[in-house]
């Protein structure tokens, strides 16, 4: 694996070589290319990267069209690449989505808004942003959810790459594992808000509703995982429609394990400091829409 000083220098012998470029735009285009080339782990002299800036000039089509129309995000970076900017000060160019718990709690229910009402952006980044990401990533949430395939994180709250540190366990419980990865995003990656999102239809808290000898009809892990949410759902009131019982559960759940998020060290910390919220998320697989949990009343324990 190369060091980064590995990777800097070949970047600046990258960047010598852009000299001999006779344009200002071409200089850009070559450095471009050239961090291009090294983040792939070709060497600049290879074919690949060489007769690039060649093709590049005899296509008809503008520079920007193999990734589509420049962005004010592309801009940046060429602007960077022509002062000469290091690798980590072009990976920092990223401005954060949310730089409070409050913002990052309004951009996730913005994004939401988008996704189910039809007009989500499926926010894309250029190339470039895409290289600049290895490395370091500025997610401004961590989401706790459930591993069930019809509710994709990311596509929900209509959000791109590195904006989402996505944590997926059947029944979006608090334990050890998850824990220690949310514990890691807030003290390392300074993430504004930490949700524990569950969702309408949920299979594992169904499971944890069945007959304890049905419950030790399953496979030993399973067990294991019912066991963190038979308690939330224990004493559910006796309701009848089926499906108003399961949101029941499956926020009887939610507010079990936001407790239990809240009364994590590093997570009590950074909510004491006003660096982070913990709130529930409820997400309606049916419409799309996600409905929070934030206040104390909303988060009570039955």
């Amino acid at each position: 694996m190369d060091t980064t000083a590995a990777i800097y220098g070949r970047v600046g012998f990258a960047f010598r070589k852009a000299s001999m470029a006779s344009t200002s735009a071409d200089i850009t285009m070559t450095k471009i290319l050239a961090i291009a080339c090294v983040l792939t782990g070709l060497a600049w002299n290879t074919a690949a990267c060489a007769e690039e800036p060649a093709k590049k000039a005899a296509a008809p089509t503008p520079v920007a069209a193999a990734d589509g129309p420049l962005t004010e995000m592309d801009l940046k970076l060429r602007e960077a690449l022509v002062k000469g900017a290091s690798m980590e000060e072009i990976a920092k160019l990223k401005e954060p989505l949310a730089r409070t718990p409050q913002e990052a709690i309004h951009a996730l229910k913005s994004g939401n808004s988008r996704f189910f009402g039809g007009m989500a952006r499926r926010p894309e980044i250029s190339a470039n942003e895409r290289r600049a990401q290895i490395l370091q990533q500025t997610p401004f949430a961590v989401v706790l959810g459930c591993s069930d395939s019809r509710v994709p994180i990311e596509l929900v709250f209509d959000q791109g790459l590195g904006d989402i540190f996505a944590v997926r366990v059947a029944g979006q419980i608090v334990d050890p594992g998850t824990a220690g990865s949310f514990e890691y995003a807030v003290k390392h990656l300074k993430t504004k808000v930490l949700v524990i999102m569950g969702h309408e239809g949920c299979g594992a808290v169904k499971a944890a509703m069945l007959p304890a000898a049905e419950q030790k009809a399953e496979p030993e892990h399973v067990r294991y995982l019912l066991d963190q949410i038979t308690p939330a759902v224990t004493n559910i009131a006796n309701i009848r429609d089926p499906k108003a019982k399961m949101r029941e559960a499956v926020m009887a759940n939610i507010r079990k394990h936001v407790a239990l998020a809240k009364e994590n060290p590093v997570v009590k910390a950074a909510v004491a400091t006003n660096q982070l919220a913990v709130v529930g998320a409820f997400y309606e697989i049916s419409s799309g829409q996600v409905d929070f949990l934030e206040t104390e009343e909303e988060l009570r324990l039955n």
